[in-house]
C-alpha cells in the first residue's frame, strides 16, 4: 500500500486557481484505480453529491469537450448532446482523454488542461455551498467554491444528469 503524501502538490491546476486568486482546500486521500468519487467521498468523509468529476468526452466528430458532474451522477449523453447542440457525445479513451487534458485518468482536473475545450456544468452544482473537484493529481481534490468555477472556465451549464 502506498504512502499518502502529507502535503498537497503543486499542479498546473492549483497554479491557475492561485493566479486566478481563487481561493482552495487542499484534500488528500489514498488513490485506488477504479474506486472514483466513491473512494475519495469515503476516504474524505464528505457527501459523495459534493464532489465534482470532471469526464473528458468528445463529439461526432472526436471535438473533446469536458463534463463536471456530481459524484454520484452519471451523465445521460444524449441529453447532454441535445443540450450542446451536438448529434452524439460519449466518452473518450482513457488514452485520448490523457493527450487532450494532459491529467492521468482519476487525476483529471478541469483547469489547465494541456488543450483549450468546452466546458458543460451540470448547474445544480451551483447550489453547493462548497465542492470538491480534482486538483491535478490522483488522490488530490480541491475544495473551492462552485461560482468560483464560472470565473475560471466559463462553462455552459446544463441539466442532463441521471440518478
Amino acid at each position: 500500500m502506498a504512502k499518502s503524501p502529507t502535503h498537497a502538490p503543486e499542479t498546473p491546476a492549483t497554479r491557475l486557481l492561485k493566479q486566478l486568486r481563487i481561493p482552495f482546500s487542499t484534500h488528500l486521500y489514498e488513490y485506488e484505480a477504479h474506486g472514483g468519487t466513491t473512494v475519495s467521498a469515503r476516504e474524505l468523509n464528505l457527501p459523495e453529491h459534493a464532489i465534482v468529476k470532471t469526464l473528458v468526452m468528445q463529439d461526432e466528430d472526436a471535438n473533446p469537450l469536458i463534463v463536471l458532474m456530481h459524484g454520484d451522477r452519471t451523465v445521460s449523453t444524449k441529453e447532454l448532446a441535445r443540450q450542446a447542440g451536438r448529434k452524439r457525445i460519449e466518452p473518450c479513451k482513457p488514452e485520448v482523454a490523457n493527450r487532450h487534458s494532459g491529467y492521468l485518468i482519476g487525476g483529471t482536473s478541469p483547469f489547465a488542461t494541456r488543450k483549450k475545450m468546452p466546458v458543460y456544468m451540470e448547474k445544480s452544482i451551483l447550489d453547493l455551498p462548497l465542492i470538491y473537484i480534482n486538483g491535478g493529481r490522483r488522490g488530490f481534490l480541491v475544495g473551492i467554491h462552485p461560482h468560483d468555477i464560472l470565473r475560471a472556465l466559463q462553462p455552459d451549464l446544463i441539466s442532463a444528469a441521471l440518478e
